[in-house]
């Protein structure tokens, strides 16, 4: 009797590691069964994912997604983009209906470990910040005591305004809505005193404005909001496909390898590219890639610096310098882990 139980419960430890490999692979293999990588990225917030009349997506969180279409492929247009608002978006991820969520969410623990969701990265350090009319005369958040602020629903936006105005003892209207759309037009239409959200959608909300000009970003940071791709919780090859193909961007930055370059950096003798690059060792094929993954993601999008710079640096219409994002050589939070 001991001898069948113990080989039942032998069956059934084997069939749960089965089963557990095969889930850890799920991702992957229904994405190149299909042939495209399914991306959850924003309804439109220039820098970080919009589309143009054309159905042509641009920003720094739709490239990330071009990304690992390149690691995968060898092709970056391999990608299908879902516009999902925020109430939206981490059932859309849950569900299936995307493969990965690439949409300025905010890293928290709830979401971490009660949503049945893993954020392998962050891939943006931001901090939620105020907008306001010039003529509002107001110069600081301090002084917005009795303001009706518009803001959305379902984001951690709602949570920390109310955060930050009962620590400073002070009253507010809140005038929320359903999409970042709404949210911002009823602000430029008159609606509210101030706008709220991430500092970096204040940037990119303001060239929608009537009159950008007319409008000024406060100073105060009120929030830590680590923006970053989500997977589903379990699919931990995946999650390593979507972690390291960010760690690559960064490490290139660091090494110096570039869209430019990179077939050129392919003959270097630093240990550190020609392991990035794939001349040495197997690290691609440990997630289930071609050794070259690396070469792929750079030479279609560019290292993380050249994707910055390009969609939301000083050189893009958002103007915004790279501060918290900059390398961590250069005084900033981006350090990217060693592929080693």
């Amino acid at each position: 009797m001991k001898k069948a139980i113990a080989s039942i419960a032998f069956g059934l430890l084997t069939a749960g590691l089965i089963s557990t490999g095969a889930s850890a692979q799920a991702t992957l293999a229904s994405v190149k069964q299909k042939g495209y990588l399914t991306c959850g990225s924003n309804t439109g917030l220039a820098g970080f994912g919009l589309p143009d009349a054309q159905g042509n997506w641009t920003g720094l969180d739709v490239e990330f997604c071009r990304a690992i279409a390149a690691a995968i492929f060898d092709d970056p247009t391999k990608v299908r983009f879902i516009p999902l608002a925020a109430k939206d978006r981490f059932t859309a991820l849950q569900s299936g209906e995307v493969d990965v969520l690439s949409r300025n969410s905010t890293v928290t623990m709830s979401r971490d470990t009660q949503l049945g969701l893993d954020f392998p990265a962050v891939n943006y350090y931001d901090g939620q910040g105020f907008m306001v009319r010039k003529k509002l005369g107001v110069s600081s958040a301090k002084e917005l005591n009795g303001a009706s602020i518009c803001t959305q629903q379902g984001t951690t936006t709602e949570l920390n305004l109310a955060d930050y105005f009962r620590a400073n003892n002070m009253k507010y209207e809140v005038v929320a809505f359903a999409t970042s759309d709404e949210t911002f037009k009823a602000y430029d239409a008159g609606r509210c005193d101030a706008f709220t959200t991430d500092a970096s959608g204040l940037y990119a909300e303001r060239l929608r404005a009537s009159n950008p000009d007319d409008h000024i970003v406060l100073p105060e940071i009120i929030s830590k909001e680590p923006l970053g791709p989500a997977v589903r919780h379990g699919d931990n090859q995946w999650a390593d496909i979507v972690r390291w193909t960010f760690n690559a961007m960064l490490d290139a930055e660091e090494l110096g390898v570039t869209k430019a370059n990179v077939d050129q950096m392919k003959t270097s003798d630093n240990p550190e590219i020609k392991r990035l690059l794939g001349t040495e060792g197997k690290f691609g094929e440990a997630v289930g890639l071609s050794n070259d993954w690396a070469v792929r993601i750079i030479k279609h999008v560019g290292n993380y610096g050249e994707s910055f710079e390009r969609n939301v640096g000083e050189g893009s219409k958002l103007k915004i310098k790279r501060g918290q994002n900059a390398l961590w050589t250069k005084g900033g939070l981006q350090y990217g882990l060693p592929i080693r």
